[in-house]
C-alpha cells in the first residue's frame, strides 16, 4: 500500500533568537528528566502522562472554519514543545467540541483551563469558572488569559513586518497602529488593551499604537483611524489582535488604509505563551486578579 503525505504538515519551530533556543534546550531537558524516576530508573509512560494536568485551551469559536484550523495548528504546536502532555480543545460557542463536553471526556483527574483569549472579559471571569465548576468530576484551575504579556507583543510586531511594516529599518514620521481587538464590557479588558498597544510601541521604537475594538467597546478602527489621521498620522497599520480569523479580524483589517496583519495564529510565541499561563496555574506562582472559590483558581498574567 502507497503512503500519502498528511495533508497538513507540520513545520518545524524556528529558532528566531538565543532566548529561545535556551527555552527549547530547557523544556526538552524537563521533559527527560521527567522520564527518570529520583531512582534512577525509567518510570512508565502511562505514569508520566497522568502525572501533569490536563491542558484544555479554551477558543472562543467562530462561524469561519479557518478559525478552527487554525486553533488546532497552535495547538500542535503546543504538543510539539511538551509531547508528554495531555492537549485538548474546548470552545466557549459556535464549534465543537464545546468546553463542556471536553471536559466530561477526560474523565477523573486535574485539568488546567487555558483560555485561548487576550485579555480579561466575561468569559475569563464568568464562563470558564462556571464550566469548571460543572465538571465535578475534576479537579480544575483556570489560568490567565493570554495577554498582556511580552510573547504577544513579539508576535504582533512580526505579524505586522511579514504584512509590509518596515521593521527594524524604522517607519516615517508620519506612521502608526491600530491595535485592533474583539472588545468588551469589561473595564479590565481596556486596560490590557492599552497595556498590549504601550508595549507594542516601545517595540515599534515609540510609533502611537492606539487600541481599537470591534465590538461593545470604543473606539472603533474607522474612528481610531480618523483620530490618528487628525494628528498627521496618515500611514496607519491595523495589527490584529485577535488569536485567529474571524468576523472581527475580517471587519478590523478591512478598515485598514494599508497594511493589515493576519492575526496571531500559530505563531510559535504563542504556543510558549500557553505552556507558560498552563504552567502558572499549576505552580499557582501568580496572584490572582480576581478572587474565585478554590479549587478553581484564577492565575494572574
Amino acid at each position: 500500500m502507497t503512503e500519502t503525505a498528511p495533508e497538513h504538515p507540520r513545520e518545524s519551530l524556528p529558532l528566531d533568537s538565543t532566548a529561545q533556543l535556551l527555552t527549547r534546550i530547557t523544556t526538552q531537558l524537563g521533559t527527560q528528566l521527567s522520564l527518570v524516576s529520583p531512582n534512577g530508573t525509567r518510570r512508565p509512560m502511562h505514569r508520566i502522562r497522568r502525572s501533569a494536568p490536563t491542558l484544555v485551551a479554551v477558543a472562543h469559536g467562530s462561524r469561519d472554519p479557518q478559525a478552527l484550523r487554525t486553533v488546532l495548528e497552535l495547538l500542535d504546536r503546543v504538543r510539539e514543545l511538551r509531547p508528554l502532555l495531555d492537549v485538548r480543545l474546548g470552545h466557549i460557542e459556535l464549534n465543537e467540541p464545546l468546553l463542556p463536553d471536553t471536559l466530561d471526556g477526560i474523565g477523573r483527574g486535574d485539568a488546567v483551563l487555558v483560555p485561548l483569549l487576550l485579555g480579561r472579559g466575561h468569559h475569563v471571569r464568568h464562563d470558564l469558572p462556571r464550566a469548571a465548576a460543572a465538571a465535578r468530576h475534576l479537579r480544575t484551575r483556570v489560568a490567565a488569559p493570554l495577554g498582556p504579556h511580552p510573547l504577544l507583543v513579539e508576535a504582533l510586531y512580526e505579524r505586522l513586518v511579514e504584512a509590509g511594516w518596515p521593521g527594524e529599518d524604522g517607519p516615517s514620521r508620519d506612521a502608526a497602529v491600530v491595535l485592533a481587538a474583539a472588545g468588551s464590557r469589561d473595564p479590565d479588558s481596556d486596560v490590557d488593551a492599552r497595556r498590549t498597544a504601550a508595549m507594542l510601541s516601545d517595540r515599534l521604537g515609540g510609533v502611537p499604537v492606539i487600541p481599537a475594538y470591534a465590538s461593545a467597546a470604543t473606539p472603533d478602527v474607522p474612528t481610531a483611524l480618523r483620530a490618528l489621521a487628525t494628528r498627521g498620522r496618515h500611514r496607519v497599520a491595523v495589527a490584529s489582535y485577535f488569536t485567529a480569523p474571524g468576523r472581527f479580524a475580517t471587519v478590523s483589517a478591512a478598515a485598514a488604509p494599508g497594511i493589515a496583519a493576519a492575526p496571531l495564529g500559530a505563531h510559535p510565541a504563542m504556543a510558549r505563551l500557553v505552556l507558560h499561563r498552563y504552567d502558572q496555574a499549576v505552580a499557582g506562582t501568580a496572584p490572582a486578579h480576581g478572587v474565585l472559590t478554590p479549587p478553581y483558581l484564577l492565575a494572574s498574567a
